[in-house]
C-alpha cells in the first residue's frame, strides 16, 4: 500500500514538474525589466468611491503596487511603500496601490494600517497588472513608471530598501 503512495506521489510531482516546463516553453520569462512598456491607460475607483485615472499623476515617477491583504510578501512591503511615500512625495515620487481583494478587507487593513498613498480596487485589475508587465499574475508586483510613462521597472515579489534605494530612487533626480 505504501508502494502504491509513492508512486502517486512520484507521478503528482513529475506531472507538476511536466507542467511548469510546458509553460515555460510556451511562455518564455519575461525579457529585462529594461525592456521599456509605455503605461497603460487606465480608470478604478479609490476607496472613497471617487473614480480616478493614472494621467492624473502624469509627470511623476510612479510606483504601482498590486497588492492583497491575504498576501504575506505584500504586507511585509506595505511599511517601505508608506515611508517612500511620505519621504519622496514633495519630489514628485507618487505610490499608488491597487488592490486584488474584496472591498471591505481592503478597506479595514487600509485603516488599520495608516497607508499614505492612494488604494484604488476595481473589475479589471488582474488584466491591468498583465497590461503593465505581469504575464505570471503574481502578487505583489511592482512597476516603476518614469516621467515620459514608460514602464522602466517590473518587480515580481516584495520590494525591499536596497532595491528602492538602487533602482527608484536615481529616477527623481
Amino acid at each position: 500500500m505504501k508502494s502504491a503512495h509513492f508512486i502517486l506521489f512520484i507521478g503528482l510531482i513529475m506531472t507538476s514538474v511536466a507542467s511548469v516546463a510546458g509553460y515555460l516553453w510556451f511562455n518564455p520569462p519575461q525579457k529585462s525589466e529594461k525592456q521599456t512598456i509605455y503605461r497603460p491607460d487606465f480608470s478604478l475607483v479609490d476607496l472613497n468611491g471617487k473614480v480616478r485615472n493614472v494621467s492624473e499623476w502624469n509627470d511623476k515617477i510612479l510606483v504601482v503596487n498590486f497588492w492583497a491583504t491575504w498576501c504575506p510578501p505584500c504586507i511585509r512591503e506595505i511599511p517601505l511603500l508608506v515611508e517612500i511615500q511620505k519621504d519622496y512625495a514633495a519630489i514628485d515620487l507618487q505610490v499608488i496601490g491597487i488592490a486584488v481583494d474584496e472591498h471591505e478587507a481592503v478597506q479595514k487593513f487600509v485603516e488599520e494600517n495608516y497607508i499614505n498613498y492612494p488604494i484604488l480596487e476595481g473589475s479589471g485589475v488582474i488584466d491591468i497588472s498583465k497590461r503593465f508587465g505581469n504575464r505570471l499574475g503574481a502578487l505583489p508586483f511592482t512597476a516603476v513608471v518614469d516621467r515620459s510613462g514608460n514602464i522602466v521597472i517590473r518587480h515580481i515579489g516584495d520590494l525591499n530598501l536596497r532595491e528602492v534605494k538602487e533602482k527608484i530612487l536615481p529616477l527623481l533626480y
